[in-house]
């Protein structure tokens, strides 16, 4: 008989992509789509890698390292240095992406049933990476009437049990926008030294917050040389998502040994996604500043739109490019498909991810939505537009 794992039966469909299918039948139909659902960047990648493309110096596409390119891992260090966090190549080990960063993470420090204590809603992908490992999500919600802050430690503490192998972070948070304070930071790390468990840290969008505090890396904190691991990525640093360049990093050398043998077992990272991500690091310049301006103007534009629109509940973003608002529908997933399927202003629609699939505790986000403001300013304006104009004539609409 051909069976199909349970595992494969278990795993979650991303909230991100999972209602493409009705954004291409819109799109069939001659309706135009803004895509407010995911974080693709439209600003352009750094100038040196568009022509590193153009010239890259061999005729061979070739394996690399495992662990990745010496220039690479140096780059990386490097960069690290520059945000005064002393590293060195070997505490680098590249991956595809940090998707791949957070799959080698769980696989080495979980066993079946093992549990990921994290503060809800993350990004989602995370209740995707962690059913790879049968490894479970224990969730610490957050509420959308305190922008989503850090819950408060006593009830992390409340979820260790034997079972508990890290505390997982997103800082700056997807889908949230939060940017955990140092304060908020130093009461996990002595959490997690208390317990001796892992404090990992997703922090892809470090480059980009929108707040005097200086960001605070979990690598900054010296006591965690053994329990810190971060995640980062070049995806939305450099607008380089379809690069898949990212790195695992941590002081940790028997982690790090046995994170090679899982680089090992899949042979090595692309060749050329290294070489125009070093170019990039390479030749920063001010892309970091212009982003950041371009991304502020963006956050201010989108969340005054929605904090006019009746019955929405839009926290300010303190960094990465999203919102996670509360939208008064009877449910923001119908609400979602019912704008693809049958809804259109002037021939435009636009095009949402579900909040519930950022949650693991069932029936919670049923009525929020992210949005990335990855569009210009002009079409952010305009997507509001529609949305306000949406939920005035979508039946499931809750009247105040």
């Amino acid at each position: 008989m051909l069976i199909l794992s349970e595992k494969s039966q278990n795993m979650p469909a991303s909230p991100i992509r999972k209602l493409v299918p009705y954004a291409d039948a819109a799109k069939k139909r001659g309706t135009k789509v803004y895509h407010l659902n995911i974080g693709q960047p439209d600003i352009e990648s750094p100038k040196a890698v568009l022509e590193g493309l153009k010239n890259f110096p061999s005729n061979i596409i070739s394996y690399t390292h495992s662990e990745g390119t010496l220039e690479y891992r140096q780059a990386l260090a490097d960069y690290f240095t520059n945000r005064g966090i002393d590293l060195t190549p070997e505490n680098f080990i590249a991956t595809l992406g940090g998707s791949e960063a957070l799959l080698f993470i769980f696989g080495i420090i979980g066993n079946p049933g093992d549990e990921i204590i994290i503060p809800e809603p993350f990004y989602a992908n995370y209740n995707g990476f962690t059913c790879e490992n049968d490894v479970n999500i224990v969730p610490v919600p957050s509420s959308i009437e305190n922008n989503f802050a850090l819950p408060a430690i006593e009830e992390f503490a409340k979820k260790i049990t034997d079972k508990t192998r890290a505390i997982l972070i997103c800082n700056p948070g997807n889908p949230t926008g939060y940017v955990y304070s140092k304060e908020e930071l130093n009461q996990l790390k002595d959490l997690v030294l208390e317990h001796d468990i892992y404090l990992i840290a997703d922090e892809v969008y470090a480059e980009y917050l929108y707040t005097e505090e200086e960001f605070t890396s979990v690598l900054s904190f010296p006591e965690l040389k053994d329990n810190a691991i971060v995640i980062d990525s070049e995806s939305k640093r450099f607008s380089l998502c379809g690069a898949r360049s990212g790195a695992l990093i941590t002081r940790n050398e028997k982690f790090l040994k046995a994170a090679m043998l899982y680089a090992q077992a899949r042979l090595s990272p692309v060749e050329i996604s290294q070489y125009i991500a070093t170019l990039a690091h390479r030749n920063v310049g001010t892309y970091f500043e212009d982003c950041r301006t371009e991304y502020l103007k963006r956050r201010n534009t989108l969340v005054a739109g929605l904090q006019q629109i009746p019955g929405v509940v839009c926290p300010n973003p303190k960094g990465a490019f999203y919102c996670m608002i509360q939208l008064p529908v009877d449910s923001a997933e119908k609400f979602a498909i019912w704008l693809l399927e049958s809804f259109s202003s002037n021939g435009e629609t636009v095009m949402l991810a579900p909040g519930a699939g950022f949650y693991s505790t069932p029936n919670s986000g049923i009525q929020e939505v992210r949005l990335a403001y990855v569009l210009k300013e002009e079409d952010l304006v305009r997507s509001v537009e529609i949305l306000k104009e949406a939920l005035e004539q979508y039946p499931g609409t809750i009247r105040s």
